[in-house]
Order: structure tokens, then C-alpha cells, then sequence
């Protein structure tokens, strides 16, 4: 049976060439994983902060080696590319921000991002997720964005907002944190929206 409609993005439309530096000209760069992040990352998990919204604890550098070398060979796989988020002077670790559950042929994914406790308060996520926005909506032809965070987790929600993600609504016990299920906000932006929030 055919289908009606063609697919948003072909196969390839990311790994046909290599995973993209994208800078945000205002002193951010967004770069593939290094193995030399490891210490770096370890440390962020560390964070009381990390370990309330995230559901996933970093015992070891060596664990978090083994994570970069999947976020390396996850851009080949075009289901969840991740990329680390630096200072573009120092390239001291600030973040990570990815496209996950990417699917091409609706142009659809979810941006999901984290920042260091040093980097908290400077607008670092935000402007990572305006940079990985334009580049997916506008350079690669994406259709859609969607946006997840807990809604207990005020923080994120004012970084979605600021990025230029709409509100759409409220996943009622959606993701199982540490200390329980939690509701989730619910945030997109399409193609043609305007990108500052």
C-alpha cells in the first residue's frame, strides 16, 4: 500500500555528512563528544541538581567514557545525535544538548539538554536550544521540535520558553524521576516560528 505523502527528511539526511560545529555567536560553540569530556561530565552528575531531574547517575569516569563513545557513534544512527556545549574561548564543558527520538521521515525530534552547576544562570541552555533549533528547522528541514520537562522544574521551562517553544500542554505522569512520576510540560516549536521567546 502507498503512501500519500512523502517522507519530511530522507534516510541520511543527517550522517551523509559529519556531525556539525554550530556556534551561537554569542560566545557558545556546540561540538561532537571528545573522550577527553569524560572527567568533565562525571563531575556535572555529581550535581544534587543533576540527580533530580535526570534519571540516569554517573559512578565512574570510566562509565561516562563509555557514554561519549555512544553520543560519538549516535550521529551515524540519526536517532538521537548529541552534542557537548562549550565556551567557544576556553572550550571549558558548559552542557550537552541532542535531538533524541528522531524521527525523519515525520521531521519530527525532541531537544533535550543539560548545563554544568557553574554554567546555570547565563542563559547557556537557552541559547544552545535557539542555536540547535535554527540549524535543525531551518539548514536540515526538520518540521517540528517538541520539548519535554518536568513541571515541577521551573528552570526548564523558562529556557524552553526563551528559545522560542510554545506550550502545547500537560503529559499527566509521564516520566519516572527518582522521587516519583512526574507531569511534563509539554513545549514545540514548528518551521515558520519565530525563533526568540
Amino acid at each position: 500500500m502507498p503512501f500519500l505523502t512523502e517522507p519530511v527528511l530522507a534516510a541520511g539526511a543527517l550522517s551523509r555528512t559529519p556531525q556539525p560545529t554550530l556556534r551561537t555567536g554569542d560566545g557558545l560553540v556546540l561540538r561532537p563528544w571528545r573522550a577527553e569530556d569524560a572527567p568533565a561530565v562525571h563531575e556535572a552528575f555529581q550535581d544534587p541538581v543533576m540527580r533530580q531531574w535526570h534519571a540516569r547517575a554517573a559512578d565512574s569516569q570510566e562509565e561516562v567514557r563509555g557514554w561519549i563513545a555512544e553520543w560519538q557513534e549516535a550521529w551515524e544512527g540519526e536517532r538521537k545525535p548529541q552534542w557537548a556545549v562549550a565556551d567557544a574561548a576556553d572550550d571549558r564543558l558548559l552542557g550537552r544538548i541532542a535531538l533524541r527520538d528522531v524521527v525523519l521521515d515525520d521531521g519530527v525530534a525532541e531537544i533535550a539538554y543539560w548545563t554544568t552547576a557553574k554554567a546555570r544562570g547565563q542563559g547557556v541552555a537557552a541559547r544552545a536550544t535557539r542555536t540547535l533549533s535554527r540549524w535543525a528547522l531551518d539548514e536540515i528541514g526538520f518540521q517540528r521540535l517538541e520539548l519535554l520537562h518536568a513541571v515541577a522544574n521551573g528552570a526548564s521551562c523558562r529556557v524552553a520558553t526563551k528559545a522560542g517553544f510554545t506550550v502545547e500542554g500537560t503529559k499527566r505522569s509521564a516520566v519516572l524521576h527518582p522521587d516519583g512520576w512526574h507531569d511534563m510540560h509539554l513545549h514545540a516549536r514548528v518551521r515558520g516560528d519565530r525563533g526568540d521567546g
